[in-house]
């Protein structure tokens, strides 16, 4: 069994994707990298060292996951395009409607992504 209304999610990735895209290309082209705006966040002083070792652990975190949500909606129009989106990759069912709404680029049912989570097998 198939999602029939796939296109409004279709329209949401896609949207999600070119900002995600955006940010990317204005943190990257931009004079504040991705790690100096999210170190902006924290108050509390460091030395210069510790600093430095916190932006750059930040910086691969954040690209890192930026890279794995650029890859989970490239996916999910992969499963759009192959009249997959909106069954579970692991078991087939049908992935809940809300869970869609919430996350549109999800590739498992609540129940198998809880088991990939905890490192279950399926």
């Amino acid at each position: 069994m198939q999602l029939r209304y796939t296109q409004p999610y279709e329209a949401t990735l896609r949207q999600m994707r070119d900002s995600l895209l955006a940010q990317l290309r204005e943190q990257r082209g931009g004079t504040v990298g991705r790690a100096e705006v999210a170190a902006d966040r924290f108050s509390n002083a460091m030395d210069d060292r510790a600093q430095f070792t916190t932006e750059h652990d930040l910086d691969i975190a954040l690209g890192e996951r930026e890279a794995q949500e650029l890859h989970d909606i490239d996916d999910a129009l992969e499963r759009i395009r192959l009249g997959r989106f909106g069954i579970c990759t692991d078991c087939g069912a049908v992935i809940a409607l809300a869970r869609l709404q919430l996350s549109p680029y999800a590739s498992r049912c609540l129940a198998c992504q809880r088991k990939h989570e905890f490192g279950h097998e399926h």
